[in-house]
């Protein structure tokens, strides 16, 4: 596929502009390249309600006086010159950040694997709007859906390119192809909704549209005529899609960003075992096709496989270069480029299976909560409490018996990671790759 994006001459540009910033008088500069093009196809009732592209493209140079920082952006490489006597001046007047700096040379990659990044599919709006409207159909022959929730399908490739004074220009290009679909089921005010959905870097592995719009529709039947709880305490099994946010939860509490703030509820636990000795996270940006691999951190360093807990064991922070230093810790090429500057996160999370599917952790657990849905954010990261709305079935003798909302689930993280059961059906959809997760002895807040 020739793409409408040219690597090459964003790399020349950026290379370019970091010159122009080290004769505009900076000690060092780095600068960050992002574009990107996308098509979208939004369908209900059958009928097109929007078909879009869009293009956009960001450019950031970043530079250094001693220990002095500043960013200036813009959409294009254009009058260089004075973008870096712009960031120059700003810097020479900007407060001194002592963890501030680019990557030594000796530490930056000089090889990049192949990652398989890159779709070679041709991708156009009818071909989008076809796949959208396959979901649809789908999701309304489902018996008991009453009505469309709209049905998507979209492409987008997208570019970065980062260049340094201390001589490192790399950049790729990732495709990623996704259709949705919502369904809705029942009538009146007794109408109940859900969705499913897909997202892939390659075609050939998306997905059948079909199949993403029956499990909406069946989903959707499934959740009618809910009831609610009175106040208890129960085993909880989340679905995948739910279980997700948990290892969003743990992510965000080692960060070390987080952790040099003293932010963390995990800020003590380094070297200590958090979660069951049967689970292991691992964080790779080097996995092929993945849904955030890349060949390179934000910063230039060179990608590579971590394990975050091991065993149960935790024995990493995700760390980038200014984190790393605040820390008095080695950085393990976890930076992610946030605008002006870099922080700390993941890639290709994982937490590994176990060997029971989620029946068999529901037979297991005999009465208790399948949660398929979360609402709000009540999470602290700072002590762990924990406080989500949720919905989804009741369980009795190891059965789905009766759907359920309205329903309040808490707990404090650090117990429930400790208590964790993974299930066997890992979900790789996105880059947090995890399992139906069972949580001992949650608050249920109900009626």
């Amino acid at each position: 596929m020739q793409t409408p994006i040219d690597q090459g001459k964003l790399m020349d540009e950026a290379r370019r502009l970091v010159a122009a910033a080290r004769s505009a008088g900076a000690d060092a500069a780095d600068v960050v390249a992002a574009t990107g093009v996308a098509f979208s196809a939004d369908l209900r009732d059958g009928r097109i309600e929007e078909s879009e592209r869009a293009e956009g493209d960001d450019v950031t140079l970043r530079v250094f006086c001693g220990r002095r920082v500043a960013s200036v952006s813009a959409n294009s490489f254009h009058d260089g010159a004075r973008l870096a006597e712009r960031a120059v001046a700003m810097a020479r007047v900007a407060p001194e950040d002592p963890f501030a700096g680019l990557v030594p040379a000796d530490e930056i990659a000089t090889d990049f694997p192949e990652l398989d990044l890159l779709d070679p599919a041709t991708v156009d709006a009818a071909m989008l709007a076809e796949r959208a409207r396959a979901a649809e159909a789908a999701a309304l022959a489902v018996a008991g859906v009453t009505k469309s929730g709209g049905a998507s399908a979209s492409w987008r490739l997208g570019g970065l390119v980062l260049a340094t004074s201390e001589g490192f220009c790399g950049g790729y290009l990732v495709s990623r192809h996704g259709v949705s679909a919502t369904a809705i089921a029942g009538e009146g005010t007794a109408m109940e909704r859900d969705y499913d959905y897909d997202s892939r870097g390659f075609l050939a592995d998306l997905d059948d549209a079909a199949d993403i719009g029956r499990r909406a529709g069946e989903r959707a039947v499934a959740r009618v005529n809910p009831r609610r709880l009175s106040t208890r305490t129960a085993d909880i099994v989340y679905e995948p899609r739910a279980a997700r946010s948990l290892l969003g939860h743990l992510a965000g509490a080692i960060n070390g960003a987080a952790i040099a703030r003293g932010t963390s509820f995990l800020k003590d636990k380094l070297g200590q075992a958090i979660l069951p000795a049967s689970i292991s996270v691992t964080d790779d940006p080097t996995r092929p096709r993945g849904a955030a691999s890349r060949p390179f951190d934000g910063e230039g360093r060179p990608a590579a496989p971590l394990t975050l807990v091991e065993n149960g064991v935790l024995t990493q922070w995700l760390l980038d270069t200014q984190s790393a230093r605040e820390l008095g810790l080695a950085p393990n090429a976890r930076a992610s480029r946030a605008g002006a500057g870099t922080s700390p996160s993941t890639t290709n999370l994982t937490l590994s299976p176990g060997s029971r599917s989620q029946a068999e952790l529901l037979a297991g657990i005999g009465t208790g909560l399948l949660v398929t849905d979360l609402i709000g954010h009540g999470v602290n990261g700072v002590t762990g409490d924990y406080s989500r709305g949720a919905s989804g079935f009741w369980v009795e003798d190891g059965q789905v018996a009766f759907p359920v909302s309205e329903i309040t689930i808490a707990g404090n993280l650090v117990d429930m990671f400790a208590s964790l059961v993974a299930g066997s059906d890992l979900d790789t959809r996105s880059a947090y790759a995890v399992p139906s997760l069972l949580v001992k002895d949650m608050t249920i807040a109900g009626e």
